[in-house]
């Protein structure tokens, strides 16, 4: 006799390898680790572009005020950390 046993925990059904909640885990860290670099990079970037020439526009104001927003939101986004 053929039962078909489905696990009370959903958990249980998704056929994953045992280390990959791990690497999904190492791998948005890399990603955000990787986005503060490339946005520290930027405002770096935009910062030394924007007082080369001597004096500060409003666009200039408003690029680093942008980059500076988007920093802080990158910021906030950060991967919670699993317990495994």
């Amino acid at each position: 006799m053929i039962t078909n046993e489905t696990p009370s925990n959903p958990e249980e059904s998704s056929s994953k390898p045992p280390g990959s909640k791990e690497f999904v885990a190492n791998l948005k860290n890399g990603i955000w680790l990787f986005g503060i670099s490339s946005w520290i990079f930027g405002i770096t970037d935009r910062s030394i572009a924007c007082f080369s020439d001597g004096y500060l526009s409003a666009t200039d104001l408003v690029q680093l005020f942008t980059a500076g927003v988007f920093f802080i939101a990158w910021l906030f986004l950060k991967p919670q950390s699993t317990k495994v």
